[in-house]
């Protein structure tokens, strides 16, 4: 075994080939997984109306969270996976594997079991109107059944990525893609079960992928799983999730973030034109379809995680830069091309989502909405790799406080404070000032950290 792991690739192959090996499954595989809740608002929307995308968007941040276990549980044990691999530890590398298997399945049913006891009071935290509550309580009513196959199934693909198989990993996710967009015409519109037919179609479809994603076990190339690495052992889950904990803060920012967006829309919007319906399903559809941006980056972010984890761990840090400038360049090109796409061709996109009654009204929101909260999209992308960057290398303290940055940090002090004086505006404001400050800080961060890598290259440290 020690012979495979010292001929990983993830040390020597070109950097630029290697990133593309890993991010390009890896993009297509977080885009994938976005896509179940897309899929469902797309449907829904065509079939209930903007009610029907309004409810789906309260419903969101269950899944938010979700993810935020998911992340913080899956990313966290590749990464120590991808360092123990570096290190040619073997022995704790299985241990890693085995205790972060434990931890999905017991976060993940512990979680389902939460939202089943409290979903009326959670509906209505998280902005559900009256208007709403009904279709959202029948929608994360059958939703929660399939949250401890999400965070399995994903927690899987980022361990099978990390283990040096991208491709399993994203056919793992779109085989349950596939069968929710295919059920859910069915469902909705064929059997005429409306909200519940979505979320029907969405777990299925996540066991079905769950299944998939838990055969890869077997075929684990660098270790050997044996039934005594599967115990779960507080020092060791403590160790795991600090190592991902940028990543599950990051998806509890949103979830805050989604809350509070949520809230302060139902508010402003009582004493607008708009109402509290329509402000509440504009919003939802702009930030499902920039979880589509983000999932791209998220997926170059779990391409450059093993490669960066296992030089960093081998001490060689120029491919850590390398790797590092390579992800930004990336990202950028992405959120460039996604910057023009909602600037130009937005109401196109909301177009997608149907519209329902108040269709001016609908639309004129949806569009300043759009183009104003995702004006200076490309510096956030920035932030969510800088993150992850730290995370990888063994810093989880620093990848935190980045992760916390835009949204915790100044968008939701910013999203209570502007709209005191701008109204409903200032909701749309307090998102590219938050990304430039969030950015600031994030380059200072990243400006020490490879200073500090140069001078242990030239031996200062």
């Amino acid at each position: 075994m020690e012979s495979k792991i010292k001929e990983n690739p993830l040390g020597y192959k070109s950097i630029r080939k290697l990133l593309a090996g890993f991010a390009i499954p890896s993009i297509i595989a977080m885009v994938i997984s976005s896509l179940y809740n897309i899929v469902d608002q797309i449907f829904i929307g065509q079939d209930v109306g903007y009610l029907g995308n309004a409810a789906t968007n309260v419903a969101f941040p269950l899944t938010t969270i979700c993810m935020a276990i998911t992340l913080t549980i899956g990313i966290g044990t590749a990464a120590r996976y991808s360092l123990y691999l570096g290190q040619k530890n073997e022995s704790d590398a299985a241990k890693t594997v085995g205790n972060g298997l434990c931890m999905m399945v017991l976060f993940g049913t512990l979680y389902m079991i939460v939202i089943l006891i409290f979903n009326e009071p959670l509906m209505k935290a998280f902005g559900a109107t009256d208007n709403i509550l009904a279709y959202a309580l029948q929608y994360t009513g059958i939703t929660a059944f399939g949250m401890p196959f999400l965070v399995i199934m994903n927690g899987m693909s980022n361990i099978a990525r990390a283990d040096g198989s991208p491709l399993y990993s994203m056919t793992s996710m779109l085989i349950g893609a596939i069968i929710n967009t295919i059920l859910d015409p069915i469902f909705i519109f064929g059997l005429k079960m409306g909200v519940a037919g979505a979320a029907l179609a969405t777990v299925i479809g996540q066991i079905i992928s769950c299944i998939y994603a838990l055969f890869y076990i077997r075929k684990l190339k660098r270790i050997k799983l044996k039934k005594s690495d599967t115990k779960l052992v507080p020092k060791q889950m403590a160790i795991t999730a600090s190592m991902g904990m940028s990543n599950g803060l990051t998806q509890v920012s949103i979830t805050l973030l989604q809350v509070v967006l949520n809230r302060s829309l139902v508010y402003y919007g009582a004493s607008s034109q708009y109402g509290s319906d329509i402000p509440l399903a504009s919003s939802g559809i702009v930030m499902k379809v920039n979880a589509i941006v983000l999932a791209v980056i998220i997926g170059i972010v779990q391409g450059m995680q093993p490669i960066i984890g296992f030089n960093y761990g081998a001490k060689k840090y120029d491919r850590v830069k390398e790797t590092y400038n390579l992800a930004i360049l990336c990202e950028l090109i992405i959120t460039v091309i996604s910057f023009i796409i909602f600037q130009f061709f937005t109401a196109q996109v909301l177009s997608v989502f149907g519209s329902g009654e108040n269709e001016e009204l609908y639309y004129e929101f949806g569009i300043r909405f759009m183009k104003t909260f995702l004006f200076l999209l490309p510096l956030g992308g920035i932030q969510i790799i800088s993150s992850n960057m730290f995370s990888a290398i063994g810093k989880p303290l620093k990848g935190t406080i980045l992760a916390l940055t835009r949204q915790v940090f100044f968008l939701i002090p910013l999203m209570l404070i502007l709209p005191l004086f701008m109204g409903i505006d200032g909701i749309m404001y307090a998102a590219p000032v938050s990304d430039m400050m969030s950015f600031i800080t994030v380059l200072i961060f990243v400006i020490i950290e490879m200073k500090q890598m140069k001078k242990i290259e030239s031996g200062k440290i």
